[in-house]
């Protein structure tokens, strides 16, 4: 919830700026609703609901303010003014905003500077020889990342891994890319370093047959190499399993497991399932259906370390423990869309910043993924953008709040002649920030993603 500290002088600015008039001044102090969801599960109408910033929300086309929310208010900040239900906070954060002096917070912000004042109150020091040590809350998962910096996409890493959880996709097909392949197919060892040594080559084909981006081929009785032009680079991208799991929380059938930390897989027990909802959940993509009549999926990293090792050159591929302690950069928008691609509902807005539940976080990085300000953290190559979309202001269930206004990072929404709310679509990004703040759910919002790189 949000209160008034100790610094309230009943200013009264958070109530001229509170769209659900969820604050009302009491003795000199700004009292505001404590979110404590009373009325939500008392509604018949199921017409309220949390919303992602941790707030309630009121669905004004389901309500028919029949006042049981009114009533069941344990604080009396509940109130019906022409049908429409006033006073539920919606956990906006732009009471605090409006403070001239400071005096509004979240309490858990509360919370934690008196803990931490408390702590700084006992004044504790340290004997010599003892050692206090203070964890860090963060969530790890260990897997094979790619390390951009040392990655030349020559797809000798894919060539090797025996699940095809590697994609490498070039913009250059028919180049060599000094992947090497070639030398180690050689039966006779007659390509070294790029060039063939035709005294020894006996044109069995292997290197033509094995190159990965057809750049060997054959004429009048030679293999030539097809290289890249003086100043050309390879371009394209690279994506790996990130051994998150949730390939294997979803497969119907246990053929899909996650045994001390490691994915393993069985396709007698694939071969059951109908469904292959593992293949909807990847978050990079790598997972899918496989050509090899032995198994029907495959891009599933089981973590046997042949990438690393054929990546013998550049090592760019790499064991790491991935950690993340829920921050996120200044960039972030709450624009919601963390909230909504979380398959473990792990994340909850808060206005400019998220709070994230470690204990419920596996790492499967869709947040970041999908996040278009890049204010996540991520080690997933992949990215995907937003595409296109679609955004309405309903104009029966605007409050004419003006919330929307406010929190738009590309001020895509404004007040026509006629007071309402209207999307400028030459603006509009899609993010959503508006339709996670409205407080009447009157903004209808749809999207389409695409990868971006």
């Amino acid at each position: 919830m949000f209160l008034s500290t100790k610094k309230c002088e009943g200013i009264g600015k958070c109530v001229e700026e509170c769209p659900t008039q969820a604050i009302r001044i009491i003795d000199g102090k700004a009292f505001s609703c404590i979110t404590c969801g009373a009325c939500a599960e008392a509604c018949p109408n199921s017409a309220i609901f949390k919303n992602k910033y941790g707030g309630f929300v009121v669905d004004r086309a389901k309500c028919n303010a029949c006042g049981v929310c009114e009533m069941t208010c344990p604080v009396n900040n509940i109130k019906i003014e022409d049908g429409v239900v006033k006073g539920i906070c919606a956990r906006c954060g732009i009471c605090v905003d409006a403070c001239p002096i400071n005096a509004r917070a979240d309490a858990q912000d509360v919370i934690e500077e008196r803990q931490l004042k408390f702590l700084e109150s006992l004044n504790l020091t340290i004997q010599p020889g003892s050692r206090v040590e203070k964890e860090e809350e963060n969530v790890k998962r260990i897997n094979i990342c790619t390390d951009p910096d040392n990655c030349t996409l020559c797809g000798r890493c894919e060539y090797y891994c025996p699940t095809g959880a590697l994609m490498v996709d070039i913009d250059s097909e028919g180049k060599c890319t000094d992947c090497r392949i070639c030398e180690d197919v050689c039966p006779v060892g007659a390509i070294k370093d790029g060039i063939i040594d035709e005294k020894k080559c006996t044109l069995c084909l292997k290197c033509v047959t094995e190159c990965p981006n057809k750049a060997i081929y054959i004429e009048d009785f030679k293999i030539k190499i097809r290289n890249f032009e003086e100043g050309e680079e390879t371009t394209g991208s690279i994506v790996s399993c990130l051994n998150c799991g949730l390939c294997a929380e979803a497969c119907t059938h246990g053929a899909l497991r996650v045994i001390e930390g490691k994915l393993r897989y069985d396709p007698t027990l694939c071969e059951e399932c109908n469904t292959m909802e593992c293949l909807d959940v990847c978050p990079v993509g790598t997972l899918r259906l496989s050509d090899d009549p032995d198994r029907r999926i495959q891009g599933f990293c089981v973590s046997c370390g042949k990438c690393v090792q054929s990546c013998d050159v550049n090592k760019a591929r790499i064991l790491k423990t991935v950690e993340w302690d829920g921050s996120v950069t200044e960039d972030c928008v709450s624009c919601g869309i963390c909230s909504e691609i979380c398959p473990k509902g792990a994340i909850t807005l808060r206005r400019g910043s998220i709070d994230v539940d470690l204990e419920k976080c596996i790492l499967c990085e869709k947040c970041a993924i999908h996040c278009p300000m890049n204010a996540i953290p991520r080690t997933a190559t992949v990215k995907k953008s937003i595409k296109e979309g679609f955004s309405f202001v309903q104009d029966k269930l605007c409050m004419n709040c003006k919330l929307c206004t406010k929190i738009c990072p590309e001020e895509a929404i404004k007040e026509d002649s006629e007071g309402k709310m209207v999307v400028d679509d030459s603006k509009c990004t899609y993010c959503g920030a508006c339709s996670n703040a409205c407080p009447a759910r009157a903004i209808i919002l749809e999207r389409e993603f695409e990868v971006s790189e």
